[in-house]
């Protein structure tokens, strides 16, 4: 809890009106809700009854608003600001002499007389008011509260069931667990399966599960809840977004509740990391209905609420099986802010303690030399590519597309895009990933020679297209750039703003309905996708797709590393998509905060081991 908050409370009891308290305090109305809600959620118990009328203070907050008044006065009284205790230490001793001296016990001995109505409460305030008096703001103590912000507000909850990335980012490995998961070195490790065995022919693996599981409901993880849920990810009527990892999954035994053994039709090299993916985590036979909207899993975090259109919020798990973690956090907010210039601005005012993926690259330089916050540039398997819909003229013809690549200069549109933060790409592929080549030579920048290709494939005074951008900073920069590009061989590209996930979702992933696009492809080694059939780019390539098979087939990691680079030269001359850049991790969060990750092998919020520093 912080000093804000309580000068918060203070102005909206002062004024009794949430819309004065935020002129007062030249703050937006929803600042001040949030800070009170951490206040509630600290003393646990209701400080505020909020109706359409407006707001009144219960019994609990006439309390809290008298000790935080003395508090105030008390500050006021020697002229310190509010915002800057840090360097009260000697002053502040001598204001608790003199208003002792002066008879002024009221704040300590009432709050002693109140411990039997609001125990904790008392606990607080009391906590809260001798920080000040000694020159601490109370973030200065332990804290074991988080709020997250994130761009992009997931449509559901439950990665089981739908694509979009954020949200495993904010279930995943919070909420949600798998037979096995991905570290952030990428790595495979286990977990709800403590080990496993793989035939020589690599046909049969074997787990043995984790034994006490519970998911948060009560309900006991064992053998036959796993098998529930592989059968609904790989079930004829199954929704999962990569139902394709569990396609090789010929049947699935449970010899007994603590071993699972799955049999497949043909070897599958990836089948351990795809367990590891959002896609893959473990649901609960009874609760998986109900997880698009009310989350149950096995995780340290149990779900709390979603208010739609601002936060979802979730709290610790007491009984999380996993001893071998200690949970630091009792309370995580999920904050979904979309403009990068009110996330800026969340982060100075602290109304949001982190926000791992900042989606402003030219607002970094700002935080530079900031006392409070710390910026992180890390690894991703962000891939943004302009997808072409390979079934549409003019994209059905390769020369059309390689003259659309060889009029892009990579460079600049990292430079006009991101503010030069991100790596050129000429394949779908990342330098983090095994067997990665460099191919943005292939075709390289020459507005020249894409006229004379578009010339060649019967579009000597260009063409005109709609290029589809979700609304997502990235896109619309990345696709005003390309216009530009675009113009300068002859072609027109009209840019429509399409908003994610919903109407992007409909009109691309399902009804192919779009002539380019646009878009980060956050998942790891997913060069599988234009072998996929159906799949938005509707490209089709019978070599390709014998690649994808092989590299399955191949146990060997070295021999996968060289099967990817051959796809890798197949995805740079085909073009089925516009090969751009990978985007870097860029996070911005309290210096203080500890254990959130730098990198991101797989889009996460992973929260386990984070924890503020005393």
């Amino acid at each position: 809890m912080q000093i804000r908050a309580l000068m918060y409370f203070g102005e909206l009891v002062r004024t009794n009106s949430m819309r004065q308290a935020a002129e007062n305090l030249n703050v937006a109305p929803t600042a001040i809700s949030r800070q009170i809600e951490n206040l509630e959620y600290h003393f646990d118990a209701p400080l505020v009854e909020r109706s359409a009328r407006g707001v009144k203070i219960t019994a609990a907050g006439e309390l809290l608003a008298a000790r935080v008044g003395r508090m105030l006065r008390e500050l006021d009284h020697v002229g310190q600001p509010i915002e800057d205790l840090k360097g009260l230490q000697r002053s502040s001793v001598t204001i608790y002499a003199n208003s002792y001296r002066q008879g002024n016990r009221m704040m300590k001995l009432s709050l002693a007389s109140s411990i039997r109505l609001v125990r904790r409460l008392y606990l607080g305030a009391a906590a809260s008011v001798g920080l000040v008096l000694l020159g601490l703001t109370p973030a200065e103590a332990a804290k074991t509260t988080l709020t997250l912000g994130m761009t992009v507000e997931p449509a559901g909850l439950d990665p089981t069931i739908a694509a979009p990335v954020a949200i495993g980012q904010v279930t995943w490995q919070n909420v949600f667990e798998g037979l096995v998961t991905i570290d952030e070195a990428g790595k495979i490790q286990p977990q709800l399966a403590k080990s496993w065995e793989v035939s020589p022919d690599g046909l049969t693996y074997t787990f043995k599960l984790q034994t006490g599981v519970e998911f948060h409901d009560g309900e006991a993880f064992n053998s036959a809840a796993a098998k529930f849920a592989l059968d609904r990810a790989r079930g004829g009527d199954s929704v999962n977004p990569q139902k394709r990892f569990f396609a090789s999954i010929a049947s699935i035994e449970t010899p007994d509740p603590e071993t699972l053994v799955l049999k497949l039709s043909a070897p599958t090299g990836s089948l351990l990391y795809w367990l590891g993916w959002p896609a893959s985590v473990i649901v609960g036979p009874k609760s998986a209905d109900a997880d698009k909207t009310s989350p149950v899993g096995t995780g340290p975090f149990k779900f709390v609420n979603w208010a739609k259109g601002d936060k979802v919020e979730l709290e610790k798990n007491p009984d999380y099986w996993n001893k071998d973690v200690a949970v630091k956090l009792d309370k995580v907010t999920f904050r979904f802010i979309a403009d990068p210039q009110a996330q800026a601005a969340a982060l100075k005012s602290g109304d949001v303690d982190a926000i791992p993926e900042f989606a402003a690259p030219e607002l970094m330089n700002s935080f530079d030399g900031d006392a409070k916050l710390a910026t992180k540039i890390g690894n991703t398997e962000l891939k943004v590519v302009a997808g072409m819909n390979n079934a549409k003229k003019p994209f059905d013809d390769k020369r059309v597309r390689q003259a659309l690549m060889m009029a892009i200069d990579r460079k600049t549109v990292v430079d006009g895009a991101w503010s030069g933060l991100g790596t050129p790409i000429g394949s779908h592929y990342t330098p983090n990933d095994p067997g990665y080549l460099d191919l943005t030579g292939v075709l390289p920048y020459d507005p020249e020679k894409a006229k004379a290709l578009l010339a060649e494939a019967g579009y000597p005074n260009g063409f005109t297209f709609t290029i589809k951008s979700p609304q997502m900073a990235y896109a619309p920069r990345t696709a005003q750039v390309m216009q530009a590009m675009f113009a300068e061989i002859g072609v027109t590209m009209n840019i429509e703003p399409t908003e994610f996930p919903a109407k992007w979702v409909q009109d691309i992933m399902k009804d192919r309905a779009y002539e380019m696009t646009i878009v980060a492809h956050a998942e790891p080694l997913d060069i599988d996708i234009y072998a996929r059939d159906p799949y938005y780019f509707n490209y089709k390539n019978p070599a390709f797709n014998e690649l994808m098979k092989k590299v399955q087939e191949t146990p060997d990691s070295a021999a996968q590393a060289k099967i990817y680079g051959e796809a890798q030269k197949i995805l740079a001359e085909d073009v089925p998509a516009l090969y751009l850049f990978v985007m870097p991790k860029l996070g911005v969060w309290d210096k203080k905060l500890k254990g959130l990750w730098e990198n991101e092998p797989i889009p996460s919020n992973v929260l386990t081991n984070v924890s503020w520093e005393d």
